[in-house]
């Protein structure tokens, strides 16, 4: 049995740390919603009740979706639910295993990443260049503890309100 890596992301922020305004996105980057696609594919993935109900289209199709909540009776049609953050990664390497894929992707909101920080081995990281008014925020990542494995910039132009920089980096 291969290993299968915990990631926090794919997760946007801005240079002040936003990730969220009013429930959802505080900008338009369809270039980095391609890359979360591709990158959360098969996958199963982890989420806060919020950022299900963010979601334009739900579940996330071709992904096994897991909600978070601490509400007994929230029942998302096509999505189980935890309400334990352990117990929801154990049930997500379970399904990985049994689906072939080799990551579980916790992909929001701002609690479950900070959580995930904490155990993952891969960071999935889009550094939107702006500083955007936001009401969610990202708590700063000490990167000394992770490696870049890559990096590729991206130039605002159709599709994207603001450059970007889609990073990856690994755990020392």
């Amino acid at each position: 049995m291969l290993p299968i890596t915990l990631t926090a992301g794919p997760i946007a922020r801005a240079r002040n740390g936003v990730i969220g305004k009013d429930g959802g996105l505080p900008w338009r980057l369809k270039t980095d919603l391609a890359n979360f696609r591709a990158v959360t594919m098969g996958k199963p993935v982890i989420m806060g009740r919020k950022t299900w109900e963010s979601l334009p289209k739900k579940p996330l199709v071709g992904r096994t979706n897991i909600v978070l909540s601490r509400d007994g009776s929230f029942e998302p049609k096509g999505a189980l639910v935890c309400e334990d953050f352990t117990e929801a990664v154990a049930i997500a390497r379970e399904q990985a295993e049994e689906d072939g894929a080799r990551e579980v992707c916790v992909i929001g909101g701002a609690s479950l990443f900070e959580l995930a920080l904490a155990k993952a081995g891969r960071i999935y990281l889009t550094d939107v260049d702006a500083d955007i008014e936001g009401d969610t925020h990202l708590s700063p990542i000490d990167e000394t503890r992770w490696t870049e494995v890559s990096a590729k910039a991206y130039p605002a132009g159709e599709g994207d309100d603001y450059p970007f920089t889609i990073r990856v980096l690994e755990r020392r």
